[in-house]
């Protein structure tokens, strides 16, 4: 398996839009924590779930192991593409994972080919393998994203 230096995840809820970074070196603290997360939509008592998925990430402390996190309004997208790419860019040193959900990947990669192409990988969402690391990683902000959702249909 490859070792990326860090690891981008770029999801879309409904009327949301987020992305979170993680370092490589946060990978081994942050995969016991996050053991209990599962796809959102592929659950049965989806109320039960954010319920106790809240407590995990308050009290196993998610938010700390991750570098960069941020969710807006979906038409505030360009921000998020402009947040990730500045990234990119300032670590053009460094191997990236970026994984984006599949109806906005191909503009993505055309925005990530203007500015590296070859050391940035860019996977649509539909192409993680379950229970993979990455795929792992992807559920946080997945569950990220329901549950600010959520908060605002409450």
């Amino acid at each position: 398996m490859k070792e990326f230096d860090y690891y981008i995840f770029i999801d879309y809820s409904e009327n949301l839009i987020g992305y979170s970074i993680i370092e490589r070196e946060k990978l081994r603290e942050l995969l016991p924590k996050i053991s209990r997360f599962a796809h959102y939509k592929e659950l049965k008592y989806k109320s039960a779930y954010v319920h106790s998925i809240k407590k995990i990430i308050e009290t196993k402390k998610i938010y700390s192991d991750i570098l960069k996190i941020k969710i807006r309004e979906t038409r505030q997208n360009l921000e998020i593409y402009s947040d990730v790419l500045d990234f990119i860019k300032k670590h053009d040193n460094c191997i990236i994972f970026v994984s984006i959900d599949n109806h906005e990947s191909p503009n993505f990669k055309r925005l990530v080919n203007i500015t590296d192409g070859e050391k940035t990988r860019v996977v649509e969402e539909s192409q993680l393998k379950k229970r993979s690391i990455e795929y792992r990683m992807s559920l946080i902000l997945d569950t990220l994203l329901n549950i600010e959702r959520l908060k605002k249909q409450w």
